[in-house]
């Protein structure tokens, strides 16, 4: 569960993009100055902060996608950081968020909520305790590439589920079109984050490839 943070970025996962509210880019700046430049044990207390004013702008605004779907990627974010199964009643609300997101606009903020909770069908446990299903998973994640397909969030979550499948040949392709991405307007601090993650898990693949095919050659 504590994998959930340090993938999120639900949707981490985002833009600001034209028509979002300055109340939803406060939360979106929020959450990256929280993820990126909060030392590790303080990120619970202060995601936890951060969602009681999510909630508030929800039950203020409601039918908001935008507001939904940041609401659900801040949830997902404190999940992962408060660990353990007390983050599952979490992600279950978190994926209901995601959920009516849909519903009202599956192609708000650039299929967000599509990557969003694909992030989750990979991350979270599988029955009996949760609802994880790399089927469900991987279904949601190329709904969101198919709305974002050049999009730093699309692609990173569909390598890291990749990656989670041992597809690492296709998961070094995707994190590669990843770190080619536009930058983000106003999201600086979040591209520079996630393309550190990128790159890392690169290093990561590259290595366990290396390591593939040094075993291979002594056979």
């Amino acid at each position: 569960m504590k994998k959930i943070i340090l993938i999120f970025l639900i949707l981490s996962n985002s833009v600001v993009y034209a028509g979002v509210s300055n109340e939803v880019k406060n939360l979106q700046t929020q959450w990256a100055k929280i993820k990126y430049n909060t030392p590790e044990k303080e990120q619970e207390k202060k995601f936890e902060q951060l969602l009681a004013k999510a909630e508030k702008l929800v039950i203020k605004h409601p039918g908001d996608v935008d507001t939904l779907i940041w609401e659900g990627i801040i949830r997902s974010t404190y999940a992962g950081a408060k660990g353990g199964l007390g983050a599952l009643s979490e992600v279950k609300k978190a994926k209901i968020s995601f959920e009516h997101a849909l519903e009202i606009n599956p192609t708000a903020l650039n299929g967000s909520a599509y990557t969003s909770l694909g992030s989750l069908y990979y991350q979270v446990p599988g029955w009996p305790l949760g609802f994880g299903n790399s089927d469900k998973a991987e279904k949601m994640l190329k709904k969101g590439l198919g709305t974002n397909p050049d999009g730093l969030d699309s692609n990173y979550f569909y390598g890291d589920f990749l990656k989670s499948e041992k597809k690492y040949t296709d998961a070094l392709f995707v994190f590669e079109k990843a770190l080619k991405a536009p930058p983000r307007l106003n999201r600086e601090l979040a591209d520079k984050g996630r393309k550190k993650e990128v790159e890392s898990a690169i290093l990561e693949i590259k290595s366990l490839l290396e390591e593939k095919s040094s075993k291979h050659n002594s056979l």
